[in-house]
């Protein structure tokens, strides 16, 4: 009997494989890898590790961490900056800022010259409301020039500069003329227009000043002449000095340093010398020193700066009922309708001194509120001056930027007793339709000039149409959804 091979026997251990050197191995094919075997996988490179980055940096472009906190009111905190920064950013900012804070100022004034001008209708026995019906109707008139303004192209505000200067000029000259103008406390620079309405033709000259001067800076700029002193300052200030004397003569010291603050404001955005510069100032300083003091009823307004007391002949009278009016505010005021000094204390409660008013009803919330409202108008201005690469724009915008916050500062100091008494309305807030309309057509020009911008324009292309006209559509597919049952 054949007995099996020890291999083969039941528990014996398999034999172990030939070493690899005694192996046959398959041929190698002429042009590659063996036969049988797939292809060995390539390793990937991997970069070099960086080096550890120092204990409280962070990489480049990345937000920094929140701190480490119990809840998510400290987190939250800690990305409110950065929020607002690129909420601030984005490309309509400034468009939906201007928007937004005059037509905030514009409401607010509305009903303070109703609270401020009651009082003063029933003393002259008119309606309560006479004031108000008028600023009322010159709000409605200067809304249809803010929305012409923010529409029209730029180019076409451009064609209107030399026009609208013309136009001003003849009027500030006609006031002049015996039986046309009108004189209103000591000032002659009105025009009577028919029944209880009246123009005051300096009001137009700021918007004149501003758009003609940005035109003729903006086209000599294209040739390369604002180097040139002469070119820069001709024929720029003699118009201006044109403008100024021409108000002058009416006796508004008011009107005319805005008018020279526009100036101003318009030849440093041009780039003047600084040497140059201080020059004009300082002969502008000269002449307003030489304006005041030849005449007693200018050098006891700037005697009333920081009164206590009406004086000897009540000449403070005015300023030192504005301080009582703001102190006797308070912090949250004492009720809308409840000043008191708005009955026969207070001159001019609803047009130089409504700010006034605003303190005492309103308190120190509603004034910071409006300080706050003209500080953002007078900020997306200056953002939308230098952002913009047309030299037009940046002048304009400059420009008008200039005059609406220079005649607040002007008015507010007034009001505070840390500025003599100039006589200027608050823009867009105190009473008065001469100087509304054309600062709600600036305020339209300054929008335009916001929607113009390169990546503004891009933004509202993206969405097709405009903020005001997107929300009518979006309601009317509201409603046109809420059909009833039995319409098919």
């Amino acid at each position: 009997m054949r007995t099996a091979p020890a291999t083969a026997r039941r528990g014996a251990a398999p034999p172990r494989p030939a070493p690899a050197a005694a192996r046959p191995r398959a041929p190698r094919p002429p042009g590659g890898r063996r036969r049988g075997r797939p292809p060995p996988a390539r390793r990937r490179r991997r970069p070099p590790a960086a080096p550890p980055a120092p204990a409280g940096a962070r990489a480049p472009g990345t937000r920094p961490a929140a701190p480490a906190g119990r809840g998510s009111a400290r987190r939250a905190a800690a990305r409110l900056p950065w929020q607002l920064r690129d909420a601030w950013d984005r490309p309509l900012t400034a468009y939906y800022v201007i928007l937004g804070a005059s037509l905030l100022i514009t409401v607010l004034g509305l009903v303070m010259v109703y609270s401020a001008s009651m009082i003063q209708a029933l003393r002259y026995g008119l309606p309560s409301t006479f004031y108000f019906r008028k600023q009322l109707l010159a709000v409605a008139i200067g809304g249809v020039l803010l929305l012409a303004a923010a529409r029209m192209p730029v180019r076409l505000h451009r064609a209107l500069a030399y026009p609208l200067l013309l136009g001003a000029v003849f009027l500030m000259v006609l006031v002049q003329v015996p039986g046309i103008g009108q004189t209103v406390n000591g000032n002659t620079n009105w025009i009577s227009v028919g029944g209880p309405f009246q123009l005051q033709p300096s009001e137009f000259g700021k918007l004149a000043l501003a758009l003609w001067g940005a035109d003729l800076l903006a086209r000599k700029n294209a040739r390369k002449l604002l180097t040139q002193w002469k070119h820069l300052l001709v024929p720029l200030v003699p118009v201006a000095v044109l403008l100024l004397g021409l108000i002058m003569l009416g006796g508004d010291m008011g009107t005319s340093m805005v008018l020279t603050a526009v100036l101003f404001g318009m030849l440093w955005l041009a780039g003047a010398p600084t040497r140059l510069f201080a020059a004009v100032l300082g002969a502008a300083g000269v002449l307003a020193a030489l304006f005041v003091a030849t005449s007693p009823n200018r050098m006891g307004r700037l005697h009333c700066i920081a009164a206590t007391s009406p004086g000897a002949h009540d000449q403070c009278w005015q300023a030192v009922h504005g301080i009582y009016a703001l102190a006797s505010g308070g912090w949250f005021g004492t009720g809308l309708g409840a000043s008191v000094e708005k009955w026969g204390e207070l001159p001019e409660p609803h047009t130089d001194f409504i700010f006034a008013v605003t303190g005492e009803e309103l308190g120190l919330a509603g004034t910071l509120s409006v300080l706050a409202l003209f500080a953002a108008l007078g900020y997306a201005g200056i953002r939308v001056a230098g952002r913009t690469e047309d030299p037009f724009v940046r002048f304009a915008a400059g420009g008008v930027t200039t005059w609406v916050t220079v005649q607040a500062v002007i008015n507010i100091g007034a009001v505070l007793g840390l500025l003599p008494i100039a006589g200027v309305p608050l823009p867009l807030f105190s009473y008065g339709g001469s100087a509304l309309l054309p600062t709600m057509y600036a305020i339209g020009l300054l929008i335009c000039f916001a929607r113009s911008e390169p990546a503004a324009r891009a933004a509202l292309a993206a969405r097709g149409h405009t903020p005001l006209t997107g929300a009518v559509r979006r309601t009317m597919r509201r409603y046109a959804r809420r059909r009833p049952s039995g319409e098919r």
